[in-house]
């Protein structure tokens, strides 16, 4: 039974890498995404557990955020967006002790839970933020706590279904997305969905993110693939950044 188990995952895996080849030949169509006035830069996750070599998931997310230069990337966003006057959304994760109550849990959500991923002591509390797991690296600060980036509610899964990201953009009149963060396959994948649902315009920024690589496979090369099937467009960071430079934002962050 174990053998055969391996030989599925096997045969899957080919048929994704075979896949993924296929697909940079543009065997889809690429529909694009025009930057304009109601685009904006939303980012999950950046924070200290995903990005740091101090997170508590370095060890199965680390190399393939150094391969990305993921964090790097995700500054080169932050950067340029500002500069341009483009408004930039972060969608934080984070824990409070009573999401350690919850009576069920996928696989993932177990696995953060019992590594203490995102957790802070009170959800109307700071104490202990500042340079823990939940907090976002040090050098994202000056654009994430300029007072003008705006920080919505946490999510508490993977997408943005159970915070006030979509109420934020709404009321903003922002109807194109530039998506980037972390983790590849989860909470950039979910948040991809739901948005495409909601009704926006959503490019994925292929670098400036990275994903958990672990026996069960590569989330990664997963995301990558369904990213290319869903998105509007999948961008690197030099498209992404030039594409925005490209544009004089008419509004600016309020």
């Amino acid at each position: 039974m174990r053998t055969c188990t391996r030989s599925v995952q096997l045969v899957v895996l080919a048929a994704l890498v075979i896949m993924s080849a296929s697909l940079t030949h543009g065997q889809l169509p690429d529909p694009g995404m025009t930057i304009d006035e109601t685009t904006a830069l939303v980012i999950t996750d950046p924070q200290i557990d995903f990005l740091s070599p101090n997170g508590v998931t370095w060890g199965i997310v680390g190399k393939n955020v150094e391969a990305n230069h993921t964090v790097e990337n995700l500054e080169t966003l932050l950067k340029v967006a500002k500069k341009q006057g483009m408004q930039v959304f972060i969608s934080p994760h984070y824990y409070f002790p009573t999401d350690h109550g919850w009576k069920f849990e996928g696989a993932l959500e177990m696995a953060m839970h019992k590594m203490g991923m995102f957790d802070r002591i009170d959800a109307l509390s700071l104490d202990g933020f500042e340079g823990s797991g939940a907090d976002w690296l040090k050098r994202y600060k000056p654009y994430i706590n300029d007072g003008k980036t705006i920080v919505t509610s946490p999510h508490k899964v993977y997408g943005p279904e159970q915070n006030d990201l979509v109420l934020q953009l709404r009321k903003r009149g922002i109807n194109k997305i530039i998506l980037a963060g972390m983790s590849a396959n989860l909470c950039v994948e979910s948040h991809l969905r739901e948005l495409l649902e909601q009704g926006f315009e959503v490019a994925v920024v292929g670098d400036a993110t990275a994903a958990a690589q672990v026996a069960e496979g590569d989330g990664y090369l997963a995301a990558m693939i369904n990213f290319r099937f869903i998105a509007n467009t999948v961008w690197t960071t030099k498209e992404a950044a030039d594409g925005i430079k490209a544009v004089q934002m008419a509004r600016t962050s309020k």
